[in-house]
């Protein structure tokens, strides 16, 4: 499972549905949402 921070929450949690996405600029990236508030979350991987 990917982690990433919510803003919502103000912590860093386990995403739910969490899949791996490449940016415009090539990166890759995790998106998902997240378990208490089913807030989108966003996690920049390293390279």
């Amino acid at each position: 499972m990917a982690q990433g921070y919510c803003v919502k929450c103000k912590a860093k949690k386990e995403m739910n549905d969490a899949e791996e996405v490449t940016m415009k600029n090539g990166r890759k990236a995790m998106k998902g949402k997240c378990p208490t508030c089913n807030t989108s979350m966003f996690c920049i991987l390293g390279k």
